[in-house]
């Protein structure tokens, strides 16, 4: 249990450092812009691209643990949809968002630094599958959803169009699937290039760590809807055992793969959930009071996953 501890503490307390940092300080939010885009355009992108660059293409190309990922999370999304419209009484367009806070888990931020420092270098392949099935699911069922109650009246083709477009210009999309390509040709970057980008993927954990409590402590909180609570409860105790049946189902699956499906799927409610709502302005709130409150319980959900994970207690076949 020590070296679990030894592994979360570091994860966690950074995330608690600028928890507290921004609970003390009360900088203006805008001061995060240039954290965020460095993260999101600088960062993060090098991650990806040097974690697909370095995996043999043989290894990405696994369209049954795709299709089982995706079909987890997408199973976790409708349930919380569900549960959030019958238990909150909510409007399709406030569940759509409850269901993106009971699928869409953190897989940017803390997803590829956690995955390898739990599992290490073989957890690398499968999480940036993951982190872009995951996206491409979620980035466009949401936004097809939320179209069909839109009172500006837009066809969906044309909503379809914008989807597409947000997809194909992600930047960290964009990363992993430049680190497929470089993968498949065989090609390596010049030493000085590489170097950079090790720079840049070494600084991806801890300042998107630091940015997720400070972001987290300058959300407002109020009261906690009554279909908050279910829906944390489905992200993060529901839709890692539904990843496990469906890797059991279309699996054999290796060991190192499967074990970073479960750890990615026990992930606390992503930011983006409340940059969403507030883009589409509904379920604000709620979405900033999940994001909150599911990020500390992981603390004791996702350290647990870690620790059956690391003991070899959850052996795939």
């Amino acid at each position: 249990m020590l070296a679990i501890l030894n592994l979360a503490v570091p994860y966690f307390g950074l995330i608690f450092i600028g928890f507290a940092c921004g609970k003390a300080r009360r900088l203006p939010e805008q001061g995060l812009a240039w954290m965020n885009f460095f993260l999101l355009y600088a960062s993060l992108p090098a991650l990806l691209f040097g974690i697909t660059s370095k995996t043999p293409f043989e290894q990405l190309n696994n369209p049954p643990f795709l299709i089982a990922t995706t079909l987890g999370t997408a199973g976790a999304f409708a349930l919380a949809m569900f549960a959030a419209r019958l238990i909150g009484r909510l409007s399709f367009r406030e569940a759509t968002l409850a269901g993106l806070a009971g699928g869409y888990g953190n897989i940017g931020y803390m997803g590829p630094g956690l995955a390898l420092a739990v599992l290490g270098s073989s957890a690398a392949a499968p999480t940036a599958l993951i982190f872009c099935c995951d996206s491409i699911f979620l980035f466009s069922i949401v936004p097809l959803l939320i179209a069909l109650t839109d009172g500006e009246g837009r066809h969906w083709l044309h909503t379809l169009g914008l989807v597409a477009r947000q997809i194909v210009f992600n930047p960290l999309i964009m990363s992993a699937c430049a680190g497929a390509l470089a993968a498949a040709l065989h090609l390596h970057p010049p030493v000085a290039i590489d170097n950079t980008l090790l720079f840049l993927q070494n600084a991806a954990a801890p300042v998107a760590l630091f940015v997720l409590g400070v972001t987290v402590a300058l959300r407002p909180f109020g009261r906690v809807p009554w279909e908050v609570p279910g829906v944390i409860a489905i992200k993060l105790l529901i839709h890692p055992p539904m990843v496990v049946g469906w890797m059991l189902l279309l699996g054999p699956f290796a060991q190192p793969w499967a074990a970073t499906a479960v750890l990615m799927a026990s992930l606390p409610p992503a930011l983006n959930v409340f940059v969403i709502a507030r883009q589409n302005d509904s379920w604000i709130e709620p979405a900033s009071v999940a994001v909150l409150i599911g990020t500390f319980a992981s603390v004791i959900t996702l350290t647990s996953v870690m620790w059956v994970l690391q003991t070899g207690r959850l052996v795939f076949p």
